[in-house]
């Protein structure tokens, strides 16, 4: 019996916890026997959000100590910093792939060796990562008369921080770790709200102003010198079919969008269609359909109508 205070005694199931564990250990089989395509990454080992958070702290420490790196880094200490941050973040990501890989392979000792090789060719290409960053921050500075240094940029701009976990998490989708690179993609997701699907194609010299609610979407293809402002969506018009209902996947039905493409906020860019080179989409475009390079794209006026006449008004003029 409960207590005075409604507490069970300890050898009582007064919340028919044991039922509850049968109940749902019955669901979790069905799902599992009803879904058992998708289990590709197996039902014992999945890699973990929480861990590939700390690596990616721990690469964007070692790509600029300085800045990203804790604070007792400096000029004296920076080599040493950067090796060991190195040597933990590759070690705990080859963990995190061989759990993507494990239940994929023939066998424990293939999916370790695939681990090994993806993390190895990956660690080869961080300088060039860390070039190309150097060309966002650039690109961000230049386009943004509010920024005051290149480290402003580095420190304080959301849209940068996705960008770095985007093109860490690109180099992985590339090597064959899609499912560690969509979480990394997804961790800046959640911290930012800017959402960069990390198979999407993005050129040198990106930059995202302010930032929130942008979309990229998987098949997107973004040129060089390209700039996008808050709630950006770079989507997909509709999804091809299968004749069971299945949806398609992996099909280009996202945007083209070419070099030194201005688009404003709350644009809506949709369909495999092309934005030529030079173009600048206005803000809240809906567009669905390719136009040429240098274009200037722009919603249709607003009108206004008073309520008393039911006519239109001019816009007001200038306050004297």
């Amino acid at each position: 019996m409960p207590d005075a205070a409604g507490v069970p005694g300890p050898d009582e199931d007064f919340w028919n916890v044991e039922g509850l564990v049968a109940e749902l250990a019955q669901i979790r089989r069905t799902w599992r026997s009803a879904h058992s395509q998708h289990v590709e990454y197996g039902v014992e080992g999945f890699p973990s959000r929480v861990r590939l958070a700390k690596v990616a702290e721990e690469l964007c420490g070692a790509l600029f100590p300085l800045r990203l790196g804790p604070d007792f880094v400096r000029l004296h200490n920076e080599q040493t910093f950067v090796t060991q941050s190195l040597q933990i973040a590759l070690s705990r990501l080859q963990a995190q792939i061989r759990l993507e890989l494990h239940y994929a392979a023939a066998e424990k000792q293939e999916a370790e060796q695939r681990a090994n090789a993806i993390v190895m060719a990956f660690s080869r290409q961080l300088p060039e990562i860390r070039r190309s960053l150097d060309l966002d921050i650039d690109a961000a500075y230049r386009g943004d008369p509010a920024a005051r240094s290149l480290d402003e940029v580095l420190i304080c701009y959301p849209g940068l921080l996705a960008i770095i976990h985007y093109r860490l998490a690109h180099a992985l989708y590339n090597l064959g770790a899609p499912l560690v690179a969509r979480i990394l993609s997804e961790i800046a997701h959640g911290g930012t709200g800017i959402d960069i699907h990390p198979a999407a194609r993005i050129g040198k010299g990106f930059f995202i102003d302010h930032g929130t609610g942008v979309v990229v979407g998987e098949t997107a293809i973004v040129g060089d010198n390209v700039r996008l402002y808050q709630g950006v969506t770079l989507g997909a018009k509709d999804f091809a079919s299968e004749s069971s209902g299945a949806l398609v996947r992996a099909q280009p039905r996202h945007p083209i969008v070419e070099d030194d493409v201005v688009i404003y906020a709350a644009a809506t860019i949709l369909g495999r269609v092309t934005i030529g080179k030079g173009s600048e989409i206005g803000g809240n475009v809906w567009l669905t359909h390719s136009v040429p390079p240098y274009s200037r794209v722009s919603q249709a006026r607003a009108v206004v109508t008073s309520s008393q006449t039911g006519n239109a008004v001019p816009p007001p003029g200038p306050l004297n």
